[in-house]
């Protein structure tokens, strides 16, 4: 068992994580930056310790500040939640080598995972489905890339094989223009990223955002917590996720669950991690696997009944999986809502004094959030500030409950997209369920 984790990371998580500790009676080091001394979880850890100024790369982004707080704190373990250093290999690395345990996969699965061409063959290896394409990196022979295209037919998307967030992608319509566009993303890939290497997939139409959740416990041991719907995106980002994923053949769903866990085993996986896909014609697209906890995780845990984040501390500490697959069953439906501290029609970010803040309530509903009424959002980070999950025993009744705790929920001193929540929970073509990944941006333009 970990004596002492440091959270390494801030906001809803980092109570989160702060909260799974308490339940396994392991004590907590909070670090923080001078913007971020109010925060909830800074009150209510064993110690807490500034690490640096508001940017974050100064403070969560600060590798050595993190690690000499854990020296002078005696943690034995981080945790670093999502975002920021959770799945920076180096980190991972730097943390082991200094000592101390790092909650979460191995440095060289963070690496291999992180590079979307190794993550690809890894999971070709594997027998995971994945999408059509040069299941390698591109190379200088244009005739090749020729080839690999007419092929696979138009159209294509050029990746690069270290982007992310939606970056460092382009698609390709017609066969006049696929060279130049190689030739272009492999420049900015090596601009942004750092690495010019760039590969190519069969470009998916009209496909859904559905991700399998499982934990190994790094000993050749894995499980499947079943899959979650993160179609409903604006510019690559999250907006509502639901478990399980609405219209989706059981037997679909159970053969890629398989092979799911099938790679982690072979991989010896450590830790929580998912593996996303596309979803089109009743076919999953393996697209990369993040090696960290999602944000997303608390409706999988709804409809499980299972402890994700506990689950991460005792692996970290040595054991064994606590479940055999047979004891995962999924109850009900489950939805979460991301609340943002931003304009609902600009989207533009928010920051400022929370005059008030009420949590709805009521059976099913549950908020994971570290504001409170008094409490200045600050202006450095991401603006997620709440996330509000309803669950009920079929999709339907999810949905009344979600309707109900977002006419419940006030947040005022600042604005936040809860009206825009508001406005998704009741559109019809959301409540039917199976929406693809452009439907709230093509909503958004109308």
């Amino acid at each position: 068992m970990l004596e002492k984790v440091l959270i390494a990371n801030r906001g809803e998580i980092a109570l989160r994580v702060l909260r799974a500790c308490k339940q396994l009676g392991i004590k907590t080091v909070a670090v923080h930056s001078t913007a971020d001394k109010d925060l909830m979880h800074v009150h209510l850890a064993d110690e807490s310790v500034c690490i640096g100024p508001a940017s974050p790369t100064e403070s969560y982004l600060n590798t050595p500040a993190i690690i000499a707080a854990m020296e002078v704190t005696h943690a034995n373990a981080v945790h670093p939640g999502y975002g920021f250093l959770s799945e920076n290999a180096d980190f991972a690395e730097q943390v082991e080598n200094s000592g101390f345990t790092f909650i979460g996969p191995t440095a060289e699965t963070i690496r291999m995972m992180g590079d979307k061409v190794s993550a690809i063959q890894m999971m070709i290896d594997a027998g995971v489905p994945t999408v059509p394409g040069s299941n390698g990196p591109l190379d200088h022979d244009d005739s090749r890339t020729l080839k690999i295209a007419r092929e696979i037919g138009f159209p294509v998307i050029i990746k690069a094989a270290a982007g992310g967030g939606g970056r460092g992608m382009r698609v390709v319509h017609d066969e006049d223009e696929l060279l130049k566009a190689v030739h272009v993303t492999q420049t900015e890939a090596k601009t942004f990223f750092g690495s010019g290497i760039v590969y190519l997939e069969k470009f998916l139409e009209n496909p859904r955002h559905v991700e399998i959740q499982v934990i190994g416990d790094g000993k050749g041991n894995a499980l499947c917590l079943g899959d979650r719907d993160c179609s409903l995106q604006r510019r690559h980002q999250k907006v509502i996720e639901e478990a399980p994923a609405p219209g989706i053949p059981q037997h679909v769903r159970d053969e890629v669950a398989a092979t799911c866990i099938r790679a982690c085993e072979k991989m010896k996986y450590r830790g929580a991690g998912t593996l996303e896909f596309l979803y089109q014609d009743e076919r999953f697209y393996f697209i990369e696997m993040n090696t960290r906890v999602q944000v997303e995780h608390p409706v999988t845990e709804q409809i499980t009944g299972i402890d994700i984040v506990k689950e991460q501390l005792l692996i970290a500490g040595g054991a064994s999986l606590s479940y055999q697959q047979s004891d995962v069953q999924i109850k009900g439906h489950s939805i979460e809502c991301r609340i943002n501290a931003e304009d609902p029609v600009s989207f533009l970010p928010s920051p400022g004094n929370i005059k008030m803040f009420h949590a709805p309530g009521g059976l099913g509903v549950r908020v994971d959030s570290h504001i409170y009424s008094g409490y200045t959002v600050p202006p450095h980070y991401d603006s997620l500030i709440a996330k509000l999950i309803c669950t009920g025993d079929t999709r339907e009744q999810a949905l009344k409950r979600m309707e109900i705790a977002l006419d419940e929920m006030l947040i005022s001193g600042i604005k936040s997209n809860i009206n825009l929540h508001k406005d998704l929970i009741r559109d019809p073509g959301f409540q039917k369920g199976g929406v693809n990944i452009h439907y709230l941006e093509n909503k958004l333009k109308l």
